[in-house]
């Protein structure tokens, strides 16, 4: 089951595929950036966690550093860098993040593994 996601994405350039990611609220992230910025930045972002990846959107999403933080945006405090890439930013929506259970390898065998041992009198 997965939950739709509305991410702002900044690329600090066309040609670089390094891209810096904060997750928001849709209809708040609306009214603000269609003029409204009294709304605190707190209601519109969903954490003040910034994403980053090398590889463009299929990468991997990892925390950037404070180096990388402060050679793209001049500063890396996350009220900062937040605001910038909301101003900056493009909207995405996206079919979300997966949750619950997973086999990686279904033709492996039972997902359920019996660690409990035997011993010789199971053999």
């Amino acid at each position: 089951m997965s939950k739709s996601v509305t991410k702002v994405v900044y690329k600090p350039d066309t040609q670089s595929t390094d891209e810096f990611m904060i997750i928001v609220k849709p209809v708040e992230y609306k009214k603000w950036k269609s003029g409204e910025t009294t709304i605190p930045l707190a209601e519109i972002v969903d954490s003040f966690e910034i994403f980053h990846s090398s590889q463009g959107s299929q990468g991997y999403l990892g925390r950037p550093s404070k180096q990388q933080l402060e050679n793209t945006f001049g500063t890396s405090k996350d009220v900062d860098v937040v605001l910038a890439m909301l101003e900056k930013g493009k909207e995405q929506s996206s079919g979300g993040f997966h949750s619950g259970t997973f086999s990686m390898n279904t033709a492996r065998g039972s997902a359920s593994l019996d660690n409990r041992g035997k011993g010789l009198s199971g053999i």
